[in-house]
């Protein structure tokens, strides 16, 4: 049998308080922050002092739940008798649960329905912070859920339905929204949902079933790839900007008639582009002649920004994977250079080790000689030897350094703002940062740049899917890869001529011929040493230069051929019409077989060392055009 109470709790006694002595009884008495008078129960603590004895406002419902433990739940009621029904329901539904009405998972999801939706937020968050996933997308996992929480007008979990998520979906598809950010709001709420259902504070995921938008009908940013000669200007651009913006002409604007006589706000720097940039760097240098430790700043932030293009285009990393990337996480020293990729710091949480080209290392060595050099500046006691990596112990560097640094020094500093620095990059480059085709340029899109240079490059696509670290193929080639920069027009030429009339089918023989002779001068199909059959196989179609070698005829006194070195089932001599070739007609298309009846040529000749045999106009024949007689 359940009962109610209201809980107590002691505090410290108020600072103005008086005891006092009444029925046997001692009582506190003062008057709160309102001046109304206060009187409760004084008790002694653990310690021995005097604390008040507070008593809730609110009864608690004790009971024992259908699996037999005891449970106290908060009523939220003040008056007993309400209290006592809410009691009633929950000895009723553990009643339920002993005779196998209700399970332990839905009696469970009853007691959370009711609990406000901000509490099961937290919690949510809490979980994705103990599963050590990235803060940025637990800050905006919490900005979604708030925002849909506050419109759908989920107060608890009772309240959440499809229905109002597929109404507030369809609003802000109205209001303009993108289909893919429609996706991320749904998605945050069905992983929301997913985990209410594993901690069983939901029988079913009420929006598992709500429609996926289109997010390809509504693609609003697409990226593309950079040209290589895009890549050489915005590298161009990058090293000497950081001078360069200190050594900006000013010009004049146009005159505002409004504004009357010209004023300072109607003056501003030239845009720099490739014709001036070069100029403004000189005079850069010359306006801040007196500081050279600023020019060799500016000059050192030019080269790492370089740096930092440069390792996003030829390795595919990300933005935030390489700004946590570190020098004890290098290994120059292998071969090939590789850099180590922490779980932790990678988007799929796997961990990788990814290769680095072998001017791309050089260039990071130097990177980093340059960085031992500054900081050995700071510490004239130390002479710091970039050449030498020893994480325990060195005797040049300090203990823990690695080429000269110690081992948890970031390789680069990428700037939080490198967006806005690579869109000032692009301009002074003459980059449009959208082409014609709507496509924009962001730091994202150097890894599209990575992967389209790869497909361009002949590069398998498994591969490629393995470089990019993506988990399907069809992310690498449809979504990372730009048609724009792929040569479909040269892949359209190696497809084989197709005559369809007498002209054509003559000409088409005539090419066919020359080429097999080795006299022709087109180029071979790049696809050919890849895709193209061997000579070796015993199922190789004959060309139409074997059927018109066939259809020669042998003279009656050529010169025997050679006898092969084949064991025959007969053991006597063979005669010399047994080694010369016979006459037969001219052999179609069909495979060769060792029974079949062919035209032998009597010029047909056996090159050493290369076990197949060629007819002198360099054409390879098989087993069967030869005879068993030939090897």
């Amino acid at each position: 049998m359940g009962t109610v109470y209201r809980k107590t709790a002691t505090k410290p006694l108020p600072a103005e308080a008086k005891i006092i002595v009444r029925k046997g009884q001692r009582l506190a008495e003062w008057t709160d922050a309102k001046k109304k008078r206060r009187t409760a129960t004084v008790t002694t603590g653990r310690d021995g002092t005097d604390r008040i004895v507070v008593v809730a406002r609110t009864y608690t419902a004790k009971y024992r739940d259908g699996s037999g433990v005891v449970r106290e739940v908060a009523t939220g009621c003040r008056d007993e008798s309400a209290a006592r029904s809410i009691l009633t329901d929950l000895e009723k539904r553990a009643e339920k649960v002993k005779g196998g009405i209700l399970t332990a998972a839905e009696d469970a999801a009853i007691d959370h329905q009711h609990t406000p939706i901000g509490e099961h937020v937290a919690a949510y968050l809490a979980h994705q912070e103990a599963k050590g996933l990235n803060q940025v997308r637990v800050k905006n996992s919490g900005n979604r859920l708030a925002r849909l929480t506050s419109e759908c007008g989920f107060r608890c979990l009772s309240a959440m339905t499809a229905e109002a998520l597929e109404h507030w979906l369809a609003t802000r598809q109205a209001d303009g929204m993108s289909a893919g950010t429609r996706n991320e709001y749904r998605q945050e709420l069905i992983g929301f949902g997913n985990w209410c259902v594993r901690t069983r504070r939901l029988l079913t995921n009420p929006f598992a079933f709500v429609a996926k938008a289109d997010a390809k009908a509504d693609c609003r940013r697409k990226r593309r790839a950079l040209t290589e000669d895009e890549l050489r200007r915005l590298l161009f651009v990058a090293r000497i900007r950081p001078l360069a913006d200190h050594g900006r002409e000013t010009i004049r604007r146009e005159p505002d008639e409004a504004q009357g006589k010209q004023k300072r706000s109607h003056w501003t720097y030239a845009p720099l582009n490739l014709d001036n940039i070069e100029a403004a760097a000189e005079r850069g240098r010359m306006r801040l002649a007196k500081r050279p430790d600023f020019i060799a700043e500016r000059e050192r932030l030019g080269r790492e920004r370089v740096l930092i293009y440069k390792t996003l285009v030829l390795t595919g990393l990300r933005k935030n994977e390489l700004a946590s990337i570190t020098v004890g996480q290098l290994a120059l020293d292998e071969e090939p250079a590789c850099v180590v990729l922490r779980a932790a710091d990678e988007k799929n949480r796997e961990g990788s080790t990814i290769p680095l080209r072998a001017d791309l290392a050089a260039d990071i060595r130097a990177w980093l000689a340059e960085k031992a050099e500054k900081a050995a500046e700071g510490s004239p006691s130390v002479r710091f030897d970039p050449n030498y990596r020893n994480a325990d112990h060195c005797a040049t560097g300090g203990p823990g350094t690695i080429y000269g640094l110690p081992a948890d020094t970031p390789l680069f500093t990428v700037p939080a703002g490198l967006i806005r620095i690579l869109d000032r990059d692009l301009r002074a480059a003459g980059i449009p940062k959208v082409d014609e085709r709507g496509r924009t340029i962001d730091v994202h899109a150097l890894r599209h740049t990575f992967g389209t240079l790869l497909s361009k490059g002949g590069v398998y696509p498994r591969t490629a899917q393995a470089a990019m670290r993506h988990s399907t193929i069809d992310l690498t080639m449809n979504t990372y890869t730009d048609p724009k920069l792929l040569d479909v027009a040269g892949a359209m030429e190696t497809l084989p001529s197709l005559p369809i009339g007498p002209e054509d089918r003559q000409s088409d023989s005539a090419r066919i011929a020359a080429s097999a002779t080795g006299t022709d001068d087109l180029t071979p199909c790049q696809f050919a040493p890849k895709f193209a059959p061997t000579s070796g196989k015993s199922s190789n179609l004959l060309s139409n230069v074997v059927k018109m070698t066939a259809e020669k005829t042998t003279p009656e006194d050529a010169a025997p051929v050679a006898v092969s070195a084949y064991p025959v089932k007969r053991k006597d001599r063979l005669s010399t019409a047994d080694n010369r070739s016979s006459k037969v007609g001219a052999k179609g298309f069909e495979p060769s077989t060792s029974a079949s009846r062919t035209q032998r040529s009597s010029q047909a000749e056996l090159r050493p060392g290369l076990g197949n045999c060629y007819s002198t106009s360099g054409v390879l024949l098989s087993k069967g055009d030869v005879g068993w007689g030939l090897s």
